[in-house]
């Protein structure tokens, strides 16, 4: 691996912000009027030759790379050495594009790197706008415990992309069956947000009455498929004793959203979901 020298890029602007501030600092009458410049002061500094970049603009230092391995390698490294990514050297990465793929998957399925890593690289990816990794992405969901920061990722990724391809859908809806339930209920809240998937309402409505503990996530999933089947668990759900006043918010807005009328239910000081909500109401 090349010797790559890990500019603390952060570290050299807080220096040059901290001698703006000292140069300016007469200009203004408040110092929320000193920190709305600090956007542009950044930008100055990008454009700025630097001397610890022995005379480079810093938002240029990465651009005279074009090999996606040496700069993922340099990536690695400025994370093992716990020094703060530069955001030119992710926007280098980026711009890449296709090119930048092959590398970033070799990262994000080595389960030895480290987390903050591979959370960068899927965000690379996403950024990329890359489905490549998808099917890596659905089997880490199918084994989700509900904790991993990762598999979160991973999920966002899936939900905002706005159409699958028929093939990684077909794959979600194989993996359906030997999920966890918590994989089950984020590849169903994934299913919800694109057409054509009204198959796996049945699946979600199960899954509704199975697990009363995920009931406040699959709610809102059963509004998003759209379909008025799921009212009456959604119904019997907000109607049971056990149910809290935010699950119940979540039922009522679900059951509204699918055409119904949600029964009425009464919360009172003493419920400590209904009490901790008011609290926080009161606050703002």
């Amino acid at each position: 691996m090349p010797d790559f020298r890990l500019y603390d890029f952060d570290t050299e602007f807080s220096k040059y912000l901290q001698q703006w501030y000292e140069q300016n600092f007469g200009r203004f009458r408040t110092y929320d009027e000193m920190e709305d410049c600090v956007p542009d002061v950044y930008q100055e500094f990008l454009d700025t030759p630097a001397d610890f970049l022995n005379g480079e603009k810093p938002g240029m230092f990465f651009e005279r790379y074009d090999d996606p391995q040496l700069l993922t390698d340099w990536l690695t490294e400025y994370v093992r050495q716990d020094i703060n990514v530069p955001d030119m050297l992710l926007n280098r990465i980026s711009d890449l594009g296709s090119a930048s793929v092959a590398p970033l998957l070799r990262l994000l399925q080595d389960a030895g790197q480290p987390s903050e890593l591979r959370m960068h690289v899927i965000s690379l990816l996403r950024e990329i706008g890359s489905s490549v990794p998808y099917p890596v992405y659905i089997q880490w969901i199918a084994s989700w415990d509900g904790q991993d920061e990762l598999t979160e990722n991973a999920i966002d990724t899936l939900e905002s992309e706005e159409s699958l391809s028929a093939d990684h859908i077909h794959t979600i809806k194989n993996a359906y069956d030997q999920a966890t339930s918590h994989g089950k209920t984020a590849f169903l809240s994934i299913l919800s947000r694109g057409k054509g998937n009204g198959d796996m309402v049945s699946k979600a409505i199960r899954l509704f009455e199975q697990e009363p503990d995920l009931r406040i996530h699959l709610a809102p999933i059963l509004a998003r498929f759209g379909r008025s089947s799921a009212l009456p668990v959604l119904k019997q759900a907000a109607l049971s004793q056990e149910t809290g006043y935010l699950l119940y918010i979540e039922l009522r807005s679900a059951i509204e959203a699918l055409g119904g009328s949600a029964p009425k239910r009464s919360f009172a000081e003493g419920d400590p979901e209904y009490d901790s909500l008011r609290l926080l109401q009161d606050r703002d």
